[in-house]
């Protein structure tokens, strides 16, 4: 039987952060000019520059039709406003762990932010002094909101903050992104930090999906809120490290992309209370070349509706809500870091019928959103640009 072991040797950490962010640490190399005009199956596009000048962008979202807020991973939040990215970031933001894969990521904005005015962030938060027995400081994905008044972060709250002792020392898979369904539930996701095991651990709070009211109280109808010894903000469990969560704007299902080790990439439909696999299944193996586990299936884990091999490194993920490309309404938008693509996915009965990429070679691809205007925004790591597709008229 192969082992699971719980951490990662040290040259599988070095070979992951390698694999995610050689672009990221070589952010100021010289790249291509981008391209002006594409072509899909459907549509022919234009390509336009949305904003330029970032450091390794990590998210965007949008106030209004004129406004949209975009996380820097060093520890940013910026505003562009009318096309135009303002020279000064938001004052007053949480402090960040900028180190590996960690930092300022996700920002998303209140379905009713026009009554209430409330932005979530996700970034990852490290302990003032390390832990009994360990030789630095654990970090952990936090999950806040705040207001923006006068361009200064005010009112924050915090929604999700983990038991301190359960904080982690390695600096790799936080995940995360920040969603909210049709009835208001906010779904999060906190990669397994390197520490496989805990991914099967509903005692931990990484390697999960986490569901939470957005005032961060718990759901009474949380799969594990009756179990005396689980995180009771947990809503699916077995996942390695989730970068991409989207919600059907029909069905309302959520649906998540998921880092595979070294291949084995996932879209998995997420469920409440199942059992996503990892470490115990994969179609992965070791970024070492060794044998990870020789199951791809097991009796009450379930099985991803779509798995990529060679992995594309999944990253940032939307379905197409607007009205300009009436023809992918409803589809799926799935960004890929290390190919450096959006794909357009087809899904019926929870299978993918159709795939293909309509962006190729532009940079790596962190996030791609609907735009309020129904443009398709796409934040690109490296060059730190987000650029916004649109239809070519003919």
């Amino acid at each position: 039987m192969p082992s699971y072991g719980a951490v990662l040797k040290d040259n599988e950490i070095n070979a992951v952060i390698k694999y995610v962010n050689d672009a990221e640490k070589n952010s100021g190399a010289v790249k291509p000019a981008l391209v002006k005009e594409l072509e899909a199956l459907d549509y022919k596009l234009n390509v336009e520059t949305y904003a330029e000048g970032l450091e390794i962008p990590w998210a965007i979202d949008f106030l209004d039709a004129t406004t949209a807020l975009i996380t820097e991973k060093p520890g940013r939040l910026r505003t562009v406003v009318k096309g135009k990215l303002q020279p000064e970031a938001v004052k007053n933001t949480p402090a960040v762990l900028n180190e590996g894969q960690g930092g300022l990521m996700d920002v998303a904005v209140d379905p009713n932010y026009n009554e209430n005015g409330w932005i979530y962030l996700a970034f990852s938060h490290v302990l003032e002094k390390a832990n009994k027995g360990e030789d630095r400081p654990g970090a952990m994905t936090k999950i806040v909101r705040g207001k923006i008044v006068n361009n200064t972060w005010t009112n924050e709250e915090t929604l999700f903050e983990a038991p301190h002792e359960m904080y982690r020392t390695t600096r790799h898979h936080y995940g995360c992104r920040i969603v909210f369904d049709p009835a208001g539930y906010l779904y999060f996701a906190i990669g397994e930090r390197g520490m496989k095991d805990d991914a099967q651990d509903i005692t931990r709070p990484n390697g999960k999906v986490h569901r939470i009211n957005k005032d961060g109280s718990i759901p009474a109808d949380n799969p594990f809120v009756n179990n005396v010894n689980a995180i009771k903000s947990i809503y699916s469990y077995g996942n390695r490290n989730i970068q991409g969560i989207a919600i059907h704007p029909e069905a309302g299902e959520v649906w998540a992309t998921e880092h595979g080790p070294f291949g084995g990439d996932e879209l998995n439909l997420i469920k409440a209370g199942k059992n996503y696999g990892w470490p115990v299944i994969s179609y992965g193996i070791n970024y070492d070349g060794s044998i990870l586990t020789e199951f791809t299936h097991k009796p009450g884990m379930e099985q991803p509706s779509l798995y990529w091999r060679p992995s594309i490194a999944v990253c940032g993920l939307d379905y197409y809500t607007g009205d300009l490309f009436k023809k992918w309404k409803n589809k799926l938008l799935v960004g890929a870091l290390k190919y450096e693509e959006v794909r357009l996915l087809d899904i019926e009965n929870e299978r993918v019928t159709h795939e293909e990429a309509i962006l190729k070679g532009q940079g790596r691809v962190r996030d791609v959103c609907t735009g309020p205007d129904g443009a398709i925004y796409v934040v690109l790591n490296d060059p730190g640009t987000v650029i916004k597709l649109l239809p070519k008229l003919d």
